[in-house]
């Protein structure tokens, strides 16, 4: 039994074919939709490599069932830039070495996005480490993470209009 689906992905709303109503979001955007920033770590919501922000609010896309997202809108690590300028989250993130193998980077930096979209992220160091604790990083680059979405969130507060993936 296949179902179409209506999403609106990194800005565009697209009709999609699920051929499974068990299809999670995280195999869609993957397979279906050839998006592949998201990443398959544990496949069990422990890890955080498939966040995601779906309607503005960080998930675990391997949770997600597809067609329980028709009429969603969906923002992937691909769809943050805007064109060669990087999201204000990404350059922080390398400004502070946020990464070291880069696995976990994309999830890390949907993360953080939804963090400061959704107001958590503060000033406090030890306030943005619990709210980014669903996401793991097997390097340990959790300093250089903790630094770039602290600085990410002031950037953010001092720019006058919000770009994609950012609160209004």
């Amino acid at each position: 039994m296949s179902f179409d689906i209506v999403l609106t992905v990194n800005g565009t709303r697209r009709t999609i074919p699920i051929p499974d109503p068990r299809v999670t979001l995280l195999d869609l955007l993957r397979e279906g939709l050839h998006l592949t920033g998201a990443k398959k770590g544990c496949d069990r919501g422990q890890c955080g490599a498939c966040t995601v922000l779906v309607d503005g609010r960080r998930i675990n896309s391997c949770l997600a069932l597809a067609v329980s997202l028709d009429g969603s809108e969906i923002l992937t690590i691909e769809g943050l830039a805007e064109g060669d300028r990087l999201h204000p989250v990404q350059e922080a993130f390398i400004a502070h070495d946020g990464f070291q193998c880069g696995f976990c980077t994309p999830g890390q930096i949907m993360s953080a996005v939804g963090l400061i979209r959704e107001a958590q992220a503060g000033d406090d160091p030890e306030r943005v480490r619990e709210a980014m604790s669903g996401n793991l990083c097997r390097c340990g680059a959790y300093a250089g993470i903790t630094e770039a979405v602290l600085e990410a969130q002031n950037a953010l507060s001092q720019h006058e209009t919000p770009r994609r993936g950012e609160a209004a």
